[in-house]
């Protein structure tokens, strides 16, 4: 029978329709203002900081909507964003720096819906916002760090050039070689002065030094070098987190502004982004006593370190590899079920690890993780000063010569292994930084611009419903009921998809695809029409009308659809919001206008004896 659907065709299409119904609900709900909490390097929240949390905030008669221990971070939920402001300074404060303490947006999903999968589509930062943070990058420590690399440099060359020094040093602005004689001073001025033609160079004879200070040219590269850098580390950093459509650019000589729409987990975007974290290997001295660096005397070529634990350790100051030749890290288990980073190197590395290791095999090698943290202090400049932390993680002996992949342990729990793996991976910042900024930021178009974005939406919804029914009647409500789905599903299809995120621009895509979705209707109907004037019978022109225009249909939303593919493969940022809304768009209205309107005209006028229609 002509214009029938068996019955589990029709109740698919509505279960496609009601699933998309389902998650989209979400985005009914709204989101609370909430403060993050999460543990630093292992750090546990437990019941106790829970308790302790809810004291201090009740004690300052700060009003909060629920506390809950949720995956290993305390979330705060707060009724207005004046309180959550007030939580955040006060447990920032009163909990010191072993915790993250962040601001939040968090959905206010019902635990039914959430246990669902279900989770409210994603708005830019043009339109919801996000977190906004400001990071400083202290130049001074890019220079003192080159400065560091420089002094191992000197001393390979002039080993390889066999000519002998006494002492290759460091100082505030610049690098001092002590030569034993003149014939040596002659030579290392003269071979230094052509191998590196962006230092300036000042010999002594009397006291047989020569001074390598650096061109002005050569520091503002470093400090270019430095914020490039930091800017692509970060943005790796960012990827890892998976924040969609994230604007990391610089501002300035020395900051980078980072946005992050829609963010979720803020207190591990803060941890992550502002750790300068990087990890070096160096060789456990045996040749000295660690009981006479415990009372002072530690010897000039080694450095006392300690573990978590406290565990004091004698390590040699030569490094012999540095976290900048790591290329990729992950975490996993050992054997016993120990947490550990798997470690792959570039080529150079590896090489140079190779040979690092070949010759102290059976003795005992230090991983060292270095961080800079910020403190009060600031440089004539005005730069915040920086705190050089180091901490040994692991001391494994070396069973054999280690390539370009290897393993180290130590890690407190397989979370902690994970950020360091992270950290690991993303890069080494080639300067520390800090954020100096942080905010959770509102639409930065303004109010009045999204409220007439959404009103576009609906004023655009609101006449094609009028002219559909006005022009084709019965058949014009059908249209504008598969015009409502499709709007429905689009919300859904958005809130499912990890990293979708709705902006402006998106906005624009889903206007259009209005219009496109009209389209395919409009095409239907009027083909049904001429059907009907060549002397066909309703079920014959309601049949000959859905299948003549479904090519038709189909090849222009095919072109469409490879434009917006385009646009988002080769687009950034806004483009690629508009590109995504009309994707998703093309395939709902082809889905609603085409399968979704004849199930509805199966429905209500197909298998009759009709002699006209209301079209």
């Amino acid at each position: 029978m002509l214009n029938k659907y068996p019955l589990w065709k029709s109740l698919m299409v509505l279960f496609i329709v009601a699933f998309g119904a389902l998650y989209a609900s979400p985005n009914l709900y709204g989101e609370d203002p909430a403060v993050q909490i999460s543990g630093l390097r292992g750090v546990e929240i437990t019941e106790t900081s829970l308790d302790s949390v809810k004291s201090q905030l009740d004690q300052e008669s700060i009003t909060y909507q629920s506390i809950a221990l949720e995956n290993g971070q305390l979330l705060v939920r707060f009724q207005n964003t004046e309180s959550q402001l007030k939580a955040r300074d006060l447990l920032d404060e009163s909990l010191g720096d072993k915790y993250s303490v962040a601001l939040n947006l968090t959905p206010a999903t019902p635990d039914w819906l959430a246990s669902l999968g279900g989770t409210p589509m994603k708005l830019g930062l043009d339109l919801s916002g996000g977190v906004h943070f400001l990071m400083e990058v202290n130049m001074n420590e890019a220079i003192i760090k080159a400065q560091d690399g420089m002094v191992g440099d000197f001393r390979n060359d002039l080993r390889g050039e066999k000519i002998r020094y006494r002492s290759v040093k460091k100082t505030s602005d610049a690098i001092v070689v002590q030569l034993r004689n003149e014939e040596d001073l002659a030579k290392a001025e003269s071979f230094l002065s052509k191998r590196y033609r962006d230092f300036l160079f000042d010999d002594d004879s009397d006291s047989l030094t020569l001074k390598a200070s650096m061109t002005e040219q050569k520091l503002k590269e470093i400090r270019e070098y430095a914020l490039q850098q930091n800017i692509t580390i970060i943005r790796n950093r960012v990827n890892e987190l998976g924040v969609a459509e994230p604007l990391v650019q610089r501002q300035g000589q020395k900051h980078i502004v980072i946005e992050l729409p829609g963010v979720q987990d803020t207190a591990k975007a803060k941890e992550i982004l502002n750790a300068t974290a990087t990890i070096e290997f160096r060789m456990v001295d045996q040749e000295n006593d660690i009981s006479n660096a415990l009372n002072g005397r530690v010897p000039a070529s080694s450095q006392l370190l300690s573990d978590r634990d406290g565990r004091p350790y004698l390590v040699k100051k030569r490094i012999m590899l540095t976290g900048d030749h790591i290329i990729d890290a992950n975490s996993g288990f050992d054997e016993n079920g120990r947490s550990q980073v798997n470690i792959t190197l570039d080529s150079p590395g590896g090489t140079k690890f190779s040979n690092a290791t070949k010759s102290n095999i059976g003795k005992p090698m230090a991983s060292v993780f270095i961080e800079y943290k910020p403190t009060d202090r600031k440089d004539p400049q005005g730069n915040t000063i920086f705190e050089k932390q180091e901490e040994i993680i692991s001391v494994a002996t070396i069973q054999a010569r280690l390539g370009k992949s290897f393993r180290i342990t130590g890690s407190d729990s397989p979370a902690e292994a994970h950020n360091l793996a992270l950290l690991l991976r993303a890069g080494a910042l080639i300067a520390p930084i800090q954020i100096v900024e942080e905010r959770t930021v509102g639409p930065t178009l303004g109010a009045e611009n999204v409220q007439l974005g959404f009103q576009a939406i609906l004023m655009g919804f609101g006449l094609v419903f009028v002219f559909m029914i006005v022009y084709y009647r019965a058949f014009g409500i059908v249209a504008n009921l598969a015009l409502g789905a499709n709007l429905v599903l689009i919300v859904g299809v958005m809130s499912m998809i990890p990293g979708a995120t709705l902006t402006l621009p998106g906005m624009a895509g889903i206007v259009l695809t209005v219009g496109m979705a009209v389209d395919a209707n409009v095409l239907i109907f009027e083909r049904i029409r001429e059907e009907m004037r060549a002397g066909k019978s309703v079920q014959q022109s309601i049949h000959q009308g859905y299948d003549a225009a479904f090519s038709t249909i189909i090849d222009a939303n095919i072109t469409t659809l490879i434009a917006a593919l385009i646009l988002f493969a080769v687009g950034t940022g806004p483009i690629k919001g508009f590109a995504v809304t009309l994707s998703i768009g093309i395939l709902t209205s082809m889905f609603t206008a085409v399968i979704g309107t004849r199930t509805v005209v199966n429905a209500v006028w197909g298998g009759k004896r009709l002699d006209k229609l209301s079209i």
